[in-house]
């Protein structure tokens, strides 16, 4: 896979791949259909494992040639070795986590560097749609409150404490929509929040 072809396909995670460096050793938690695992391999030349609990989604990694354990996240890390991996990918699957501080713990103990994304509660699209009395549904949160696989709402700032709590430096911080960076009040425009890490 190109970067224009991972560009087109899903430009939030093309922002994201040029922060894992060539040849990295990649931990790719909720890997979903391996898309971005199968762009690390072929274009950076990164070796690595994706875990997905998805029965629909493992077959797709396999077809990608991509190495995926099936396993629920809320089970840790357990099977990998303190700093097996440079980096540590948990790209839209945090907020479906129910032990959030638990997991961030464990990819810290895993990875020497980590990068996480999640929707951002606090996109004004959202804020609006809960002065109207109704929860949010939006590209990355498209959900009805009862059917949503998301177990927790977060915004930049209160994930940026929890990291610091955990012990998880911030090297990076991105609001993004649509795949593009938001420079001018990202915490109120950008719908995806992006956030590079390492252990302090």
């Amino acid at each position: 896979m190109t970067f224009n072809e991972l560009s087109e396909l899903r430009p939030d995670l093309a922002f994201i791949a040029h922060w894992v460096r060539e040849q990295s050793n990649v931990l790719d938690l909720g890997c979903g259909d391996g898309v971005m695992l199968d762009y690390l391999q072929s274009d950076k030349k990164c070796v690595g494992y994706g875990v997905e609990i998805d029965d629909g989604e493992i077959p797709k990694c396999v077809a990608r040639n991509v190495s995926v354990i099936q396993q629920d996240l809320n089970g840790g890390l357990a099977m990998f070795e303190d700093n097996a991996f440079d980096t540590v990918l948990c790209l839209s699957a945090l907020q479906m986590v129910k032990d959030v501080e638990g997991t961030l713990r464990e990819i810290a103990r895993v990875g020497r560097e980590a990068t996480v994304s999640f929707p951002n509660f606090a996109y004004w699209p959202h804020r609006v749609a809960l002065l109207r009395g109704r929860m949010p549904v939006s590209k990355t949160l498209p959900y009805q409150w009862y059917d949503t696989p998301n177990l927790r709402c977060a915004t930049i700032r209160d994930f940026e404490a929890l990291a610091n709590e955990v012990g998880l430096e911030v090297l990076e911080c991105v609001a993004l929509k649509d795949g593009k960076p938001v420079r001018y009040l990202p915490n109120w425009r950008g719908s995806l929040a992006v956030f590079r890490l390492r252990k302090k």
